[in-house]
């Protein structure tokens, strides 16, 4: 085991990640994202990872769903390309022609969804960053062999409770030695970063290096909160490196826009929270 070395989410981490978009750029040079998932039941779960996606700036994000869903999603965001997931030949193609894929969020657990992890686990491409999150995990916690292990970068993103179905650890014994040997055995390659969602986040990789969350309030204990991070935790891969510190500076910058939001109310909604990224990405830009 690596020696352990916690470092702590910093407003001048988020705005060293935040870089300046350059004059002479084009949509794609800020990432094609693939969002999959949203069963007939939870739609709404795709519809807010998608839009952390696009308000944090993904180049070009697409969505993979449930036909029932599309409607709805390009009322409320006709910037976002989707496709039904039933039609596997063009899902395969997309999976390919993504620079990240963004699974699990209100994916269920049917053979359906077994089915789509499983193609993407036999698609996926070492030029590309996966994210996992959500359903994706609770499949993979029942079926090992079922987990995509040949992208460049695996980012998991299970709240506490989904890591202890994934990694038997339970919640109260979830220390930092016993989380990174776990990531340690479930991704030999060593090309993996956890973020594990709590009220102070912790964000690993497989070096012994951690950054914990400072940021962030009780008003965000809400659903759809970890879909929303998923989104902006893609929109970052896709135009930023994708990295520890990148990946952490999503975690920084999704509590401080909540931070904002809890200022004068005593929840933040995630779609409300989406709404303000680019405003917050404005403000910390390098």
């Amino acid at each position: 085991m690596d020696k352990i070395k916690m470092k702590s989410i910093s407003k001048e981490l988020i705005s060293e990640v935040i870089k300046k978009r350059k004059s002479a750029t084009h949509k794609g040079n800020y990432g094609r994202v693939l969002l999959i998932g949203g069963s007939k039941k939870y739609g709404g779960a795709l519809i807010m990872s998608a839009e952390g996606a696009l308000n944090s700036g993904a180049g070009l994000t697409t969505v993979a769903t449930d036909s029932v869903n599309i409607s709805a999603l390009h009322t409320r965001d006709p910037e976002i390309m989707a496709l039904d997931w039933k039609k596997r030949d063009e899902l395969k193609n997309l999976i390919v022609s993504s620079d990240v894929v963004v699974c699990g969020m209100g994916l269920g657990l049917d053979d359906q969804a077994r089915d789509i992890l499983a193609l993407i686990r036999d698609s996926i491409t070492l030029k590309q960053t996966l994210i996992l999150d959500a359903s994706a995990l609770d499949l993979i916690s029942q079926q090992k062999d079922i987990l995509p292990v040949n992208s460049k970068l695996v980012i998991f993103t299970p709240h506490q409770m989904e890591w202890q179905r994934l990694s038997k650890i339970k919640i109260a014994d979830q220390t930092d030695q016993l989380n990174q040997a776990f990531l340690n055995e479930l991704v030999p390659r060593k090309n993996a970063i956890l973020v594990l969602k709590s009220n102070h986040t912790k964000v690993y990789d497989q070096a012994g290096n951690i950054y914990q969350n400072p940021f962030g309030n009780p008003g965000m204990a809400i659903d759809g909160m970890g879909d929303t991070l998923a989104g902006i935790i893609g929109g970052f891969c896709g135009q930023f490196t994708p990295n520890l510190a990148t990946v952490a500076g999503a975690v920084g910058l999704h509590s401080i826009t909540a931070d904002e939001i809890a200022v004068k109310q005593y929840i933040v909604r995630p779609t409300q929270l989406s709404a303000l990224i680019p405003a917050m990405m404005r403000k910390y830009e390098k």
